[in-house]
């Protein structure tokens, strides 16, 4: 845990991440997911859902922040990069394996991969990439992890929604069923998914360095024109590229189609950049943060919300609340989400204390 003031860059990007992390914390926690409004449910199989954006979102935006962490050591490895890198890789995986266990309490049923997992060996590969290998060259290992892994799809019966997907082959031989997320045996986050995840966070990556890399002196209204017309511009590009491979590689999320890896980074990109023109081109930043609270301890308040959600479950606080809500209420889904939001702000006021006073906790 540290004091420090905020590097000097978009306060769109600490926006935009507040909303994930607000989103996942807003959709992982219903007052019961069997009254859950449509667009606050993941799509089923193929498709997208509003919810279905939150995590990608937040992969794309954590490309972009490893691009600012590693333009300080101007992208050079030195062994005190490394080990940072590795420091905060493992700290990363093993609070999603603690999280993981505090919902079973069982080293026998214990789920090996999650959400946190997957950010943690996603930020490791990414960054390593950034160290060695030469940005013009990333482009091309993005394409080359898309292309390769659609093929995997196409050869491994990758778009069924069942075990024999090759998905679920290789997470039961290296997993065992006992240690996946169960859902027809495919795990969302499981092994050979990671890798156009992979190339999602890569893609964050490189859209930050078209957008935040050094350039000659200019007017700061230049510099945001600019981000803007860069990022409207590979927000519509890749937007439309992904809805035309859909027709061919549907959008799904729970396998992380190279579709759905162009389609969310191509709406991140264009939700970035309408921030951006609202909060530091024309300085509308009063509303925003609420979330810019959230954004500045993104992985923290996602932690502490997963805590809080154990707690309010094994306390029964959760339906306790749920309940009382439902009887003031009386429609189930709208007290569902009303338990929801009251979740979501009982987070923001310790996000918001933690802002007040300038503390940012890195993990």
């Amino acid at each position: 845990m540290e004091q420090e003031n905020k590097n000097k860059r978009l306060s769109a990007l600490d926006v935009l991440r507040g909303i994930t992390v607000a989103g996942m914390i807003l959709v992982n926690n219903p007052g019961t997911f069997s009254q859950v409004y449509e667009p606050l449910l993941h799509a089923t199989w193929n498709g997208l859902t509003p919810t279905d954006l939150v995590f990608p979102f937040f992969m794309f935006i954590m490309g972009i922040s490893t691009y600012l962490s590693l333009a300080k050591y101007h992208f050079q490895y030195s062994r005190q990069v490394g080990l940072k890198i590795l420091k905060r890789t493992i700290l990363i995986f093993l609070i999603g394996l603690f999280l993981n266990w505090l919902w079973v309490f069982s080293w026998g049923h214990l789920r090996i991969m999650g959400v946190m997992q997957r950010l943690a060996i996603c930020y490791a590969l990414t960054a390593s990439v950034a160290l060695v290998v030469r940005h013009r060259y990333i482009p091309f290992i993005i394409a080359v992890l898309l292309i390769g892994y659609g093929v995997l799809l196409s050869m491994g019966n990758g778009f069924a929604y069942n075990e024999s997907n090759l998905l679920s082959i290789t997470d039961r031989l290296l997993l065992t069923p006992s240690h996946m997320y169960q859902d027809n045996g495919i795990d969302p986050e499981g092994i050979l998914s990671t890798i156009p995840a992979t190339a999602h966070v890569l893609m964050g990556f490189w859209v930050g360095s078209l957008i935040l890399s050094k350039r000659p002196k200019l007017p700061a209204s230049s510099v945001l024109s600019n981000q803007l017309l860069t990022l409207l511009l590979a927000g519509a590009v890749l937007t439309f590229t992904g809805f035309l491979l859909s027709y061919g590689c549907p959008i799904n999320k729970k396998i992380w189609s190279p579709s759905f890896v162009l389609v969310t980074c191509g709406m991140a990109c264009s939700m970035l950049a309408i921030l951006v023109w609202i909060i530091d081109a024309k300085g509308y930043h009063t509303w925003s943060r609420f979330f810019e609270s959230f954004g500045v301890n993104p992985l923290f308040m996602y932690v502490l919300g997963s805590c809080l959600a154990i707690f309010s479950d094994t306390t029964d606080t959760h339906t306790y609340i749920y309940q009382h809500l439902l009887s003031i209420i009386g429609n189930e889904k709208l007290a569902s989400l009303s338990y929801a939001l009251l979740f979501v702000f009982c987070n923001w006021t310790i996000s918001h204390l933690l802002y007040r006073r300038k503390i940012y906790i890195k993990l």
